[in-house]
This record gives C-alpha cells, sequence and structure tokens, in this order.
C-alpha cells in the first residue's frame, strides 16, 4: 500500500475551488515532484495533505490512515512535517532555539534527528546556531526551516518550493539534503517551478495545470515531453 494516497481531492479557497479532483500517490523512500505554474495547485495540494485548505471531495490517506477529520496538528504527530514556501521560521529565535520548537519524540518508522545530525546535514547552520533567524538569508532560513520540520522526526515531508529564492550554491546544497533524506528513507513530495532541481532529486512527476492533473509520470518520460513543458511549465521552469 502507498505511504501517501490522493483520490479525487476537491478543495476550495472560500468558494474558489483550487483543486479538482487531484489523484496522486507516493511510496516510501520516494520523492515526487509537483509540477506547474503559479497558481496551477501545487501549493494547495501540500496544504490539502497538511489540513491547511478546506476540502470538500475525496480522500487522503496516509499509512492507511484516513487523515480527512484530522486537524492539522494531529497529522503532524502522525508523522507528516511540512515546510511552507514562505519558511516561518521565528526571526527573534536562534537557529537552535527555532530547532528545539520543532522538536518531537521519535517514532518507530522514521529517522530520529537531532542537532549533531542537522549540522551534519546543513553543515552552514553550524556555524550559525547562535544567530537570530531574522539575520539568515534567504538560503540559510530555507535551510532551517527544513531542519526544524525534521525535528519533528517526520516520515513523510512536503516540501513547498524549496529552491526558491534562494543562491544557487544553496540550491545545490538543498538538492543533496533531499537526496540524503531519500536514503533515510522519507517519503518526499515537494512543489517546484524549478525543473532542474526537480530532475535532480525526483523519482516522479505529477503535472499540475488549473487545479488538475494535466500529466504524470517519470521523471525522465516528463523532462523529455518538450511540448508538454512548454504548455504547463513555461521554457523559463
Amino acid at each position: 500500500m502507498s505511504r501517501l494516497v490522493l483520490d479525487g481531492v476537491r478543495a476550495f479557497y472560500g468558494q474558489a475551488m483550487a483543486l479538482d479532483g487531484v489523484s496522486l500517490t507516493a511510496e516510501r523512500g520516494e520523492v515526487v515532484a509537483l509540477l506547474g505554474r503559479n497558481g496551477a495547485g501545487k501549493s494547495t495540494t501540500l496544504k490539502a495533505v497538511m489540513g491547511l485548505v478546506r476540502v470538500a471531495a475525496g480522500g487522503i490517506r496516509f499509512d492507511s490512515t484516513d487523515l480527512g477529520a484530522l486537524p492539522s496538528h494531529r497529522r503532524a504527530r502522525l508523522g507528516v512535517g511540512y515546510v511552507p514556501e514562505e519558511r516561518r521560521i521565528f526571526t527573534e529565535l536562534t537557529v537552535t532555539e527555532n530547532l528545539e520548537v520543532g522538536r518531537q519524540p521519535p517514532r518507530p518508522d522514521a529517522p530520529t534527528w537531532d542537532e549533531a545530525r542537522i549540522w551534519r546535514l546543513f553543515p552552514p547552520l553550524a556555524e550559525l546556531r547562535r544567530r537570530l533567524g531574522g539575520r539568515l538569508s534567504g538560503g540559510e532560513q530555507q535551510m532551517l526551516a527544513v531542519a526544524r520540520t525534521l525535528m519533528g522526526n517526520p516520515s513523510l515531508l512536503l516540501l513547498d518550493e524549496p529552491s526558491e529564492g534562494i543562491a544557487p550554491i544553496l540550491v545545490a546544497a538543498m538538492a543533496d539534503a533531499v537526496l540524503a533524506l531519500k536514503s533515510e528513507g522519507l517519503t518526499i513530495l515537494l512543489s517546484e517551478q524549478n525543473l532542474r532541481f526537480a530532475a535532480r532529486v525526483a523519482d516522479r512527476a505529477y503535472v499540475l495545470s488549473q487545479g488538475r492533473i494535466a500529466a504524470d509520470g517519470t521523471m525522465a518520460a516528463i523532462t523529455s515531453d518538450h511540448a508538454a513543458i512548454g504548455r504547463h511549465l513555461g521554457t523559463g521552469s
């Protein structure tokens, strides 16, 4: 059974429908990318899994548990970790204090994270451990946002635009981190507009357009479909 299953999900912001029948799966230890332009429904799909938007129809299952009626904090306690596009780190807390905020007890089906492991995954943060979050660069804040979520010991990680707005050298470091997390057995669902980043880290992809799945397949198949890329991602992706 798939670790994460969305089946015909329809989600709304107020009266406006943002997802129209989205179905997808993600397996244990797999990286799955959601691709598409701004407004295609990528971030909304992640928020639907996390319980942050109203789902009016369809189902969401995580390790055979129906998430539909569960609030976001219950989903987090089941092992769903979410890194929002806005990062939402605590700017008046140090790097170490931000990590402490995210700490949860160990889980039997997920890697256990502590500061020492975080420093190995993101070496730049080790040197900045006493710096306030608000004094970090965009890339450093992105690392911290991921690191804080990992302190919750998730088995499913939702990453919203992890490469956006960060320097190229840190984009490469973020890709390395995603691959390292995959090797730990985490299931990762990420939204991306950067096709090169997605091609480096993802096994499969779903292309969204106007809240619907427009295409899906292996990452190699998606990147070789130049017509689909032009229609749904644009030449700059």
